[in-house]
């Protein structure tokens, strides 16, 4: 025992105590474990809980007792789970996201959420778990996936509690998109609805206002304006921030009058906002502006001071008071302010510019060149051909003068290299160091200062109104503090340098700059610890300013910089745009804050280059600003992503709402990583806007969750690898040992992954009731066990091809679980049990088991029958098509007489779904049809006064797409509308071709040789390609309906085959029963050369017709129907609306895609024919004039596509034209089904119906609402509501006023009841009684098939 150097009693006594340790730690591992769990009190107190309290709790004020209670809650829940070993059931998860999210620890309730969703197949059941989501998503500014969480919401649960939250939350999204007719309708449907709200009526008033404006709709904004000022006890901010709009509008824009009385207006209107909000810098800004143009020098510059003073000084404020001393010749202080300007904002082209005319004045051409050189740098400049014929200008002169006159010259005002590092004039700005001091800085971003509201009160307007306000027309960020720290001189080092200031500072001037030490300050801070004590007394001062500069800089990293890198979301989304804009987090994340802040609280970085960082390596500066890393290293959110509350970056959004400089930027586009923002950049002169997805090389052993997420945090001390940095074991479990799967995973690029996607094999997915009989929807439930090739993706190519149901689950599965104190959250309208009903037995059996079931609720979301996953577009098809594949031949038929014509394989090779498109060559010819019929010279005569729509375009080549300033190719095509007559635009058709053949007479008189003529047309379409275009007009859908005017053109069209005629027998829309414009009826386009129909699916996913009347061609662009979801993509990412919006695919774009696309010359007299669900775009080669319109064919590929359709737009909140329901009880009244698959899916789709129509009939009687029969008159169309467009069968819930007048203003059930909860506003009329439905229902059965007439063309 010796030998060892331990006595005996030594040892004993180590034992004894050890054992002394050990009885210690179990007491108080049993008096913890005590502590944690929770009373039946507790539980009850936390069964009603989940994502729909959340802004309508109150933890900061009174409510310590219910935070307290949560806190208990997520502690117990963590210690299950680690106990547990993460095996636990996935409601348990839901329940600690729900938690976590009303905490606002909004990374512990992404992790729990993430798990929930990795765990429960169905969780696209589940309303507040989706709600949470989104909530969690809209937190980080990460709106492409918060728009589809809370639009799965509403597609699952139309009459969720929180629907106005949500309804106000995507106005919101749609509006920073620019999707303004969307953001319209969702903030409509918001204020209509009854329900608490964490904004005011009023306030979301303002924001339709503002769309107005945004739009340019100026006297409808004026109107709204002046109408919300008549409302009764309207907040004082909100009275405020209108006013403000009111005399900005006037200033800028020509409302009324004169100049003179437009600038008395706008000084009146901005002195009444001033009165209401006297703090307001943003007012004080626009009243110097109008003071400034009326010349009042003194009253101008008195304004900018105070701006200054109330709301830290932006870097257009300087920029005025630089052109106010400019105007006043005061030269040196012009520099002065635009110098403030530019450090401020390095990318403001106007200072820029600015400055540069200052320095030209002066006679110092080389500082203006510098100076116009970094204008033309800047995204925001719109003239830079001007700047760039200017900056030649300058250097000929330049090269003209002798090399001793510009150095004997004497300059009139330093260099911009000198002028850079000036300080700023005290009498330029009366603010000293106050509000820079690190402690009051650090506090204003202290979350548990700021102040809560709940529903209860009505939220205080700060920031919330002119948060979202931009357009077009506006500057980037209008607000940061005036003083700091100067930055080097973007020109000292030659212009190249500029280049690097844009990649180090974002914000050039922060007002709490001082809490970033630099690189260099932290080495002199090393030098000065290592010789503290040698170190002189000026020097020891120094030290323990760093020492605390140091101090400071780490709380604040800390509490900021810790949640930064740490969030993951369900998909791989790595460019999260949360942008650390306050206003977005403060406001909008979470509602308990009423969505608002304080303007004084909110500072702006305005330019889109990167902050300078102090971090404790460069390592860290370059991971957070590129979003990329080598493998075995931890990915970073990109800069553009990083959550609101990075203390350490210090961004946020100071709001300016309108005007010359009115601008915000709340994201912007990292360079290094070219990730693209989801909140569009707006600037002073373009709306240039963009999104997408950041190219990811590698992937980090910490990806959180089973999607390898590419978002976690560097590893660095203080800032925790994963979701929950204080517990490392709880971390672990929560992700789901993705480390061990994805490892072995690589990944060249991270495409976009949404919770609800579901796999499947034919590149279809059920999306519909329809659907659902045919297509089978695989459960994602052990997606995290996959490696990161086979993660089932919306875009992803790979997910077609691998299983979903693996075993994932298969440890938890199979062990015995841990007794947990499950708190129930479920409601009959939230989970929906698992059924089965048959569609075969007759309507006594089914309404007999329907009867009495969902009397609890009256939502029409409550399905008996299993709910279907909201619908999802396509993943590309796999195997990817070889490059050599990607221009298919275009399947055409050549037709030689009418036999031809009506031989029957022609209707079945065009029905067949292997075929896009399929064109018919010489069908004019083989049928003998008058083209001329639909001649302009024959339509001028019919009917000349006959309305046109006109679409106003530009010029461009068919292949390419080029933005109005010819610099780069783009998505968005230019399609503005107006309406004319068919003389009119005959006139204009005729003089575009008369004009086009004197230039081609000019040609010919030009005497050149060939080879001359090719040069010159090559630069000629080189020019062309790079703007500006020429403007041409198109005239589209000219309606041919009404037989009586055209009663000719229509009876030349019976002469067609029966297949591709208006109206048959087998064609679906000719059982609607009613016109549905251009569909069912003939519409005429009338064409100049490059006349565009930008790219579409037809309404509902119908098949078309076209027939070219000539006497030009129009060139064709087809995509099959598989590859719609990844246009659908293109257009996400070029922030575009695939369904509304109006766009031109880039071909590069889509041969990259691996997207095969069919191109094609349809000549005078060819039918294209459109298969149903093909995209396709068109642009004419000639002058021409062409006809199109719908056909249904009777197959079940057709009615599934138009069904899915429907069910999408439904989703995305589009009205479909089709009224799919209304149909199928039309089809099944006149229509014989041979077709199994067909019939299966009009007999799911009738049962829906009628269980519907019973279930909320019986709920309306026992609630004692009387049902009023009405009946239906003959070709009565189909009814939708008037307020969210869905469609509305046999209950029609009408106003009483429209009752009474007999107008029926039709609103679907859930929109009456949120306009009036108990209906007492609504009569509910019946169309149809139950015993005819019923009757239709029994009667529809299959008839007999028989193989020689019934082939199965076009099932899918």
């Amino acid at each position: 025992m010796n030998s060892c150097g331990v006595s005996l009693s030594a040892a004993t006594v180590a034992l004894g105590d050890e054992a002394k340790k050990m009885a210690a730690g179990k007491a108080s591992r049993d008096s913890e474990e005590e502590s944690l769990s929770l009373t039946v009190e507790e539980r009850e107190a936390l069964g009603g809980m989940d994502s729909r309290l959340f802004g309508f709790v109150r933890l900061h004020e009174d409510g310590a007792r219910m935070k307290t209670l949560l806190g208990k809650a997520v502690r117990c829940y963590e210690s299950l789970i680690l106990k547990a070993e993460g095996k636990v059931d996935s409601d348990f998860f839901c329940q600690l996201g729900h938690f976590n999210l009303l905490l606002e620890d909004y990374s512990k309730a992404l992790s729990a959420y993430q798990r929930y969703y990795s765990l429960q197949s169905d969780y696209w059941k589940n309303a507040a778990f989706l709600y949470g989501l989104g909530l969690v998503y809209f937190y980080y500014n990460a709106f492409h996936w918060a728009i589809k969480a809370f639009q799965d919401v509403l597609y699952v649960d139309p009459s969720f509690c929180r629907a106005k939250e949500i309804h106000l939350r995507l106005g919101l999204m749609f509006k920073v998109n620019t999707d303004y007719k969307s953001s319209l309708k969702h903030f409509q449907l918001a204020l209509i609805d009854c329900n608490p709200c964490t904004l005011s009526s009023a306030e979301i008033q303002f924001h339709i206002a503002h769309l107005y404006e945004t739009q340019r709709k100026y006297h409808s904004a004026k109107e709204a304006y002046e109408q919300l000022l008549q409302t009764e006890n309207l907040p004082a901010q909100v009275k405020a921030t209108v006013l403000q709009q009111l005399g900005w509008m006037h200033h800028n824009m020509d409302i009324v009058g004169d100049k003179a009385s437009k600038e008395s207006y706008a000084i009146q209107y901005l002195q009444k906002s001033l009165e209401a909000d006297p703090n307001s810098g943003q007012s004080w800004y626009f009243l110097g502006r109008c003071y400034s143009s009326i010349g009042k020098v003194q009253d101008a510059f008195i304004s900018y001071r105070q701006s200054i003073d109330k709301s830290e000084a932006s870097a257009d404020t300087w920029c005025s008071i630089g052109v106010l001393y400019q105007q006043q010749n005061q030269p040196m202080d012009a520099l002065q302010a635009y110098i403030c300007a530019v450090q401020l904002d390095h990318g403001h082209a106007a200072a820029w510019m600015d400055l540069g005319t200052l320095y030209e004045s002066c006679n110092q051409p080389q500082d203006a060149i510098k100076c116009y050189l970094n204008a033309t740098r800047s995204k925001r400049c719109s003239n830079t051909s001007t700047l760039a014929a200017r900056i030649k200008f300058l250097q000929a002169q330049l090269c003209n003068l002798p090399q001793s006159s510009l150095q004997n010259k004497t300059k009139l005002l330093p260099s911009i290299e000198e002028a850079w590092s000036l300080p700023i004039p005290a009498e330029l700005t009366s603010r000293q160091g106050a509000m820079n001091t690190a402690q009051q800085a650090y506090r204003a971003y202290d979350p548990n200062t700021e102040p809560v509201l709940n529903h209860s009160q009505t939220p205080i307007l700060q920031q919330s109104l002119s948060l979202h306000m931009i357009t077009s027309s506006q500057v980037e960020g209008l607000s940061s503090p005036a003083k700091k720290k100067r930055t080097s001189s973007p020109t000292k080092n030659g212009s190249d340098n500029w280049n690097v200031v844009q990649s180090l500072s974002h914000h050039p001037v922060q007002q709490v700059y001082s809490l970033c030490l630099t690189p260099q300050k932290l080495q002199h801070l090393e030098q000065l610890r290592a010789n503290r004590d040698n170190l002189s007394p000026a020097q020891k001062r120094q030290l323990e300013q760093l020492e605390s500069q140091f101090v400071l800089m780490q709380q604040v990293r800390h509490k900021g910089v810790a949640q930064q890198n740490t969030h993951t979301l369900p998909h791989n989304h790595t460019d999260l745009n949360s942008s650390i804009e306050e206003p977005w987090r403060k406001q909008l994340s979470h509602s308990a804050q009423g969505l608002h802040k304080s303007q004084s609280s909110c500072v702006s970085g305005p330019n889109e280059e990167q902050p300078v960082f102090s971090t404790e390596s460069a390592q860290y500066q370059q991971a957070t600003s590129t979003g990329i890393k080598k493998p075995n290293e931890h990915l970073t959110l990109p800069s553009n992503s990083v959550p609101q509350r990075n203390a350490d970056s210090h961004l946020s959004s100071h709001i300016a709402t309108s005007g010359g400089q009115q601008g915000i930027i709340f994201t912007k586009e990292s360079k290094p990583s070219k990730n693209r923002s989801l909140v569009p950049e707006t600037s002073r002169h373009t709306g240039d806007t963009s999104n997408g997805c950041a190219d990811v090389k590698g992937l980090s052993n910490h990806v959180h969750q089973l999607i390898a997420d590419a978002v976690s945090s560097p590893n660095h001390g203080d800032s925790p690898n994963l979701l929950i940095g204080d517990n490392p074991q709880l971390s672990a479990l929560l992700i789901g040992k993705a480390n061990d799967n994805v490892g072995t995973g690589t990944c060249d690029k991270v495409n976009n992954i949404h919770p609800a996607v579901h796999t499947k094999t034919d590149h279809s997915v059920a999306s519909s009731p329809s659907s659902a009989i045919s297509t089978a929807t695989p459960s994602p439930k052990s997606t995290e066990q996959a490696s990161i090739n086979s993660v089932t993706s919306l875009n992803s190519p790979h997910s077609g091809i691998h299983t979903v149901n693996g075993e994932g689950l298969e440890n938890s599965q199979n062990s015995t679980k841990v007794d947990l104190p499950l708190v129930s959250h479920r409601s009959t309208s939230q989970i929906i049990p698992s059924m089965s009903v048959s569609i075969c037995p007759s309507s006594t059996e089914v309404l007999k088991a329907f009867r009495n079931l969902g009397k609890n609720g009256l939502s029409n979301s409550c399905v008996l029958l299993d709910k279907c996953p909201p619908p999802r577009p396509p993943t590309s098809p796999y195997p990817p098509l070889p490059k050599d594949k990607l221009n298919p031949p275009t399947p055409s038929i050549y037709l030689e007489n009418k036999r031809d014509a009506f031989f029957p394989p022609l209707h079945q090779f065009c029905t067949n779904p292997k075929n896009p498109v399929t064109v018919i060559r010489g069908l004019a010819g083989a049928l003998k049809l008058d083209l001329g019929l639909f001649s302009t010279k024959t339509l001028v005569e019919a009917n000349n006064e006959h309305m046109v729509e006109v679409r106003t375009q530009l010029l461009q080549p068919a292949d390419e797409n080029w933005d109005p300033t010819g610099t780069k190719k783009i998505w968005h095509c230019e399609s503005n509308r107006s309406h004319t007559t068919i003389a009119k635009y005959a006139q204009y058709q005729a003089s575009s071709f008369q004009e086009s053949l004197r230039e081609e007479n000019e040609k010919r008189t030009q005497h050149k040789d060939h080879s001359d003529n090719e040069s010159t047309s090559s630069e000629n379409s080189g020019r062309r390609r790079k703007g500006p275009f020429k403007t041409i007009k198109f005239g589209t859908n000219i309606d041919l309906s009404d037989n009586k005017k055209w009663k000719l053109q229509l009876h030349e069209l019976t002469k067609l085959p029966a297949f591709v005629r208006v109206v048959s027998a087998g064609n679906l829309l000719s059982h609607v029963g009613h016109t549905i414009l251009g569909m069912n009826t003939v519409q005429l386009y009338m064409k100049v050369p490059g006349s565009r129909t930008p790219g579409h699916q037809e309404n509902n996913n119908f098949c078309s017709v076209n027939i070219n009347i000539g006497p030009g061609d129009c060139e064709w662009f087809v995509v099959p129907e598989d590859y719609w979801g990844v246009l659908n993509d293109f257009c996400e990412k070029n922030n575009l609306n695939f369904l509304m919006s109006s766009w031109w695919p880039n071909l590069e774009d889509l041969y990259e895609a691996n997207v095969p696309v069919y191109r094609f010359i349809q000549r005078p007299g060819d039918l294209v024919w459109i298969n149903a669900g093909t995209v396709h775009w068109v642009q004419a080669v000639g002058w021409c004039n062409n006809i199109a319109w719908n056909v249904g064919p009777l197959t079940a590929c057709q009615y599934k596509l138009a069904v899915e359709r429907y069910e999408w737009n439904k989703l995305k909140s589009v009205k479909s034209p089709v009224p799919m329901v209304h149909l199928s009880w039309n089809m099944a009244r006149n229509i014989k089904v041979s077709d199994p698959k067909l019939f299966e899916m009009i007999k799911y789709c009738l049962l829906k119906i009628l269980k519907q129509c019973q279930t909320l009939r019986e709920a309306l009687v026992a609630a004692g609402k009387e049902v009023i029969w009405h009946g239906r008159t003959n070709d009565e169309p189909a009814h939708y509501c008037s307020i969210c467009e869905v469609e509305v069968f046999n209950l029609l819930f009408v106003t009483n006023e429209s009752n009474t007048q007999k107008t029926y203003i039709v609103h679907c059930q859930d929109c009456a009841r949120k306009t009036s909860r108990s209906l007492e506003n609504f009569v509910v009329l019946e169309q149809y009684k139950m015993e005819d439905l019923i009757q239709v229902y029994d009667q529809f059965t299959l008839t007999s098939f028989f193989p020689d007439t019934a082939e199965e063309i076009g099932s899918c």
